[in-house]
């Protein structure tokens, strides 16, 4: 399934039923009067967020939506149905906004929660509605109003406590795939995993979390590079960032520099992100060599006042200290908001 989390579309709420100019026609009811019946009211448009969608995958391949229109007043006092509401169904964390303004219209962050995008028009009054002693044939009635038509941009951001980041081979799906249920591809090349990877923790003596894998960083992510940034809106909304660094005799490039090229493109993205949490794991410690590269990120983290856990997501060394760790972070950083 392809991985959509941002689309554009346009929306027409459905416009009301105009009113109906109609007078009573009986026998022997020589002045019957009007009895011209009002129309129906349009249909709103209205996102729902749900857990049963994923990604914005079905919005993206239709990108026109309508709702239904009231029905128009018929005679005998008869008014016009109203139209039906369109139910848009996107997922949870999905973020509304106008594509003229760029202004966030709704942030949909809980199972369920709705949202009216546009409003359908109100329906149009009949002529029974303008009877009035001095006026009592009114032959006018009013129209129907239309509905709002906007362009909007859907912007999906997912709801994560723990986001994992560091330089493709890192070992983040790894580690996802060993401390959740999660199975991310799993590879020795750069780029495995193309699309954000969810996997739910069950740490003792703590509630579960959410942990996100963030592919795609490279250095000049900000600028396109590798997978670009498009992913990087997902740890956003993330309590605490994990930092994956491999400090293996076979990885490139020296750990404090790979290190430091991802928090400065996290940096030229939003600057917000360096204020999140932040610990820092040494990866594949089974294949350290010497232990010269591990040493070293040990002792920048610990100069930089880092937490630093090194790790073997292959053996499980290092992993139950980790956890405990994130699932403390989390509940603090939850409870403080």
């Amino acid at each position: 399934m392809q991985f959509i989390d941002q689309v554009k579309i346009h929306v027409k709420a459905g416009d009301g039923g105009r009113g109906c100019v109609s007078f009573r026609r009986e026998k022997y009811v020589p002045r019957g009067g009007p009895n011209g019946g009002n129309g129906g009211k349009g249909g709103h448009i209205i996102f729902r967020a749900t857990r049963d969608v994923n990604t914005l995958l079905d919005v993206r391949y239709q990108q026109h939506y309508r709702a239904e229109r009231g029905e128009h007043g018929m005679g005998k006092d008869m008014h016009g149905k109203n139209g039906k509401d369109l139910i848009i169904s996107v997922p949870i964390g999905t973020i509304i906004k106008d594509s003229l303004t760029d202004e966030t219209l709704e942030d949909l962050i809980k199972d369920g929660q709705e949202f009216i995008s546009a409003k359908g028009g109100r329906g149009g009054l009949g002529n029974t509605h303008f009877k009035t002693p001095t006026r009592q044939a009114p032959k006018f009635a009013q129209p129907g109003e239309p509905g709002e038509e906007k362009t909007l941009i859907l912007e999906l951001k997912l709801l994560a406590d723990v986001g994992l980041i560091g330089l493709p081979n890192a070992g983040k799906s790894t580690l996802i795939s060993v401390i959740s249920s999660a199975k991310p591809k799993i590879a020795d090349y750069p780029f495995t995993t193309l699309v954000p990877v969810l996997g739910v923790v069950k740490a003792k003596g703590f509630k579960s979390f959410v942990v996100a894998d963030i592919p795609g960083l490279i250095e000049g992510a900000h600028k396109g590079a590798g997978l670009g940034f498009q992913f990087l809106r997902h740890v956003e909304r993330t309590s605490i960032l994990l930092h994956l660094v491999d400090v293996s005799e076979m990885a490139e490039g020296d750990p404090v520099s790979n290190f430091e090229k991802i928090n400065k493109e996290l940096k030229l993205y939003s600057p917000e992100l360096l204020k999140k949490p932040q610990a820092v794991v040494g990866t594949k410690i089974d294949i350290k060599g010497s232990g010269k590269r591990l040493d070293r990120l040990a002792k920048y983290c610990k100069d930089k006042n880092y937490d630093f856990f090194p790790i073997c997501a292959i053996t499980g060394q290092g992993i139950k200290k980790l956890i405990t760790h994130l699932g403390k972070k989390v509940e603090e950083y939850k409870s403080s908001k």
